[in-house]
């Protein structure tokens, strides 16, 4: 069966968008890229550090409410429609509930062949880059480093820590079938 989706979750600041440029740069056919940022930045300015979208602590804690994860569903779908529909796609998301959030792309997904990767990080190198990059609060890295993995089951793992995105990139592009 052909991959149609590769699927990266890991912690904020762990490396997936660095990841996600050089895929497209090393698969050989077009794939079109979408983050959870991206869906992060297109909902509405009211649902910022709301209790029924997006609320992000002073401590980097983030939670989510119920207008979010319908806005998320749709989301979802639209990105499996247009893999269904014949594109190849790389999605950069954050699985805060672990198991959970991978089981709710795994009933948008129904057939569909999708690659699982988990992007991995220590927690304190995730904190450095957090810091450098100066666009996240502090503390979200340290707190998701282990926690969006909890219960997920991956077809592949690659560990930032050390490793540069290209090389990651090619690790995960040998196993796209």
């Amino acid at each position: 069966m052909t991959t149609r989706m590769i699927i990266l979750n890991g912690g904020s600041s762990s490396g997936k968008s660095g990841i996600v440029r050089c895929l497209q740069a090393v698969l050989p056919d077009p794939w079109l890229a979408f983050g959870v940022d991206s869906f992060v930045d297109a909902m509405p300015a009211k649902m910022q550090a709301s209790e029924a979208g997006l609320d992000i602590a002073a401590d980097g804690r983030v939670s989510v409410g119920a207008d979010f994860r319908a806005l998320e569903e749709a989301w979802t779908e639209g990105i499996v429609a247009m893999a269904r529909a014949g594109a190849r796609i790389v999605v950069d998301d954050v699985f805060l509930g672990g198991a959970v959030s991978q089981q709710r792309w795994q009933k948008a997904l129904g057939g569909l062949a999708v690659l699982w990767v988990g992007v991995r990080c220590e927690g304190e190198v995730a904190s450095g880059r957090e810091i450098s990059r100066g666009d996240r609060v502090p503390g979200m890295a340290a707190l998701q480093a282990d926690l969006v993995h909890q219960g997920v089951i991956y077809d592949l793992e690659v560990d930032t820590t050390h490793a540069e995105s290209l090389e990651c990139a090619r690790t995960i592009a040998a196993h796209v079938s």
